[in-house]
């Protein structure tokens, strides 16, 4: 696996702890939320970017793209 692979998945993981931790809800409840929501997509396609910014402004984001794409957590 490649360095920039490695690198992507934990922030990865480090995002959906955030997340989970933001809603109090369990690490496992945050991922599919946001894979069926569309967040884990969105990571994925603007990585390069997003892990330029801080967690809380990341996790913002993410409230709004799943939002955008029918999720209920404000």
């Amino acid at each position: 696996m490649a360095r920039e692979e490695r690198n992507m998945i934990g922030y990865m993981v480090a995002l959906v702890s955030e997340f989970a931790l933001r809603f109090n809800i369990q690490p496992r409840q945050a991922y599919a939320y946001l894979k069926r929501y569309k967040g884990m997509k969105h990571l994925e396609l603007h990585y390069s970017v997003l892990h330029t910014q801080s967690f809380p402004d990341t996790v913002d984001v993410l409230v709004q793209v799943c939002h955008n794409n029918g999720g209920g957590l404000q």
